[in-house]
């Protein structure tokens, strides 16, 4: 496979990085991506004591474990899907190691795998947050519920948007090459007096879905992904909906 993109897939080890490698994966099949792991460990999750001895020697110690870990992850991904994988990992403050991970790697797309949260906000945690404003490129936040699966056509799906609106992302072409048709567009609308409860077919293969802005529209929403089977959902960064709470890989671009 071509590579013309390089994606680096953020992970903190927790149980849903299989579902991320998996969407991960799927991803860079479709748009002939290089793949990137990178990992970044927390000193004071480490060094529980202050003698300077013992620190280094649990830091030794957590060094041999996270290297095998992260093997043994990857490994049999690479193996299935027949994809290599590099991978890193740091000990630090996290923020500043991921910095400094963006900055030598350049990706062009980041993939965080998606959490749960409360926010209001379109996602819920500091560590997605800090990505979104400080890289400018694609982000995949990758959901562990219906996951893009390697060498099958994805269920794509635009929020208050067109193919238009995702035209500018260089692997959109790609993406649609590989989706199911027809498209769907899901739009929320202010102040309407008549919402389209059927799905009204804007181009032979776009198919639109209304819904007027209340206080159930995410539920509405997430019932309407979940009936067309979505699993990778295109959104603007500016978006202000609580698209966290809903059950689907994101692809929030610029």
């Amino acid at each position: 496979m071509n590579t013309k993109y390089k994606i680096l897939v953020l992970s903190d080890l927790k149980k849903n990085t299989s579902y991320t490698l998996k969407s991960t994966i799927s991803l860079a099949n479709m748009i002939g991506g290089d793949i990137k792991f990178f990992h970044v460990k927390k000193p004071v999750d480490i060094v529980e004591k202050d003698n300077q001895l013992s620190a280094m020697r649990s830091i030794n110690n957590e060094y041999t474990v996270t290297e095998k870990k992260i093997k043994q992850l990857l490994q049999p991904f690479s193996e299935s899907y027949s994809t290599r994988i590099q991978s890193s990992f740091s000990f630090g403050n996290v923020r500043e190691e991921i910095e400094k991970c963006m900055n030598q790697y350049q990706p062009d797309i980041i993939v965080l795998g998606k959490r749960k949260a409360n926010s209001l906000r379109i996602v819920g945690d500091q560590i997605t947050q800090f990505v979104l404003k400080n890289f400018k490129g694609t982000v995949m936040i990758a959901s562990d519920q219906n996951t893009l699966e390697p060498n099958k056509e994805i269920s794509l799906g635009m929020l208050n948007g067109t193919t238009n609106d995702i035209s500018h992302i260089d692997f959109a072409e790609d993406l649609i090459k590989n989706a199911q048709l027809p498209l769907k567009s899901f739009k929320i609308i202010k102040n309407s007096e008549k919402v389209e409860k059927n799905p009204t077919p804007s181009t032979q293969k776009m198919v639109e879905y209304v819904f007027e802005e209340s206080d159930n529209v995410n539920k509405n929403l997430a019932n309407y992904l979940s009936k067309n089977n979505i699993n990778l959902l295109c959104v603007n960064r500016e978006n202000n909906y609580p698209i966290n709470k809903l059950n689907v890989s994101l692809l929030v671009a610029n």
